[in-house]
């Protein structure tokens, strides 16, 4: 486990989902082979364009979860009950595709994830899921 600097999140208050997207310790990098890491980042703006912030974050402390990937509501979607959801082993482009398309539709609190996404939805730490849900 990492000793880290807790980081910012979004406002509450955030017009637009956020997706995050571990880009440290472990995500993102070789040692999550036959993935092309850049290539998820960059289809993860291109598919959201302005209908949510897409950012690369520092480690999420979720190493065995590599590549994770956290989905937040926006303020609309925090109002009717949505919370963060975190996705992990996302190693295949078709769930970029899928959290992309549920992003880009609502995310949480609006829209419900496509069934598929469940396999990669997990628990993180209390530390990391208070940390995200500030």
């Amino acid at each position: 486990m990492s000793r880290r600097t807790p980081r910012a999140v979004p406002a509450q208050g955030a017009s637009r989902p956020t997706v995050s997207v571990c880009r440290g310790c472990c995500c993102g990098t070789a040692k999550v082979p036959d993935v092309d890491h850049a290539g998820q980042l960059a289809e993860l703006r291109r598919s959201l364009g302005e209908s949510a912030t897409v950012r690369a974050v520092d480690c999420l402390d979720a190493c065995e979860q590599a590549n994770v990937i956290v989905v937040q509501p926006s303020a609309e979607g925090r109002r009717a009950g949505g919370r963060p959801v975190w996705l992990g082993l996302v190693n295949d482009p078709d769930a970029v595709t899928d959290i992309a398309a549920w992003a880009g539709a609502g995310g949480p609190g609006l829209v419900d994830p496509p069934e598929i996404l469940d396999l990669y939805t997990f628990r993180p730490s209390r530390r990391m899921q208070q940390e995200i849900e500030r």
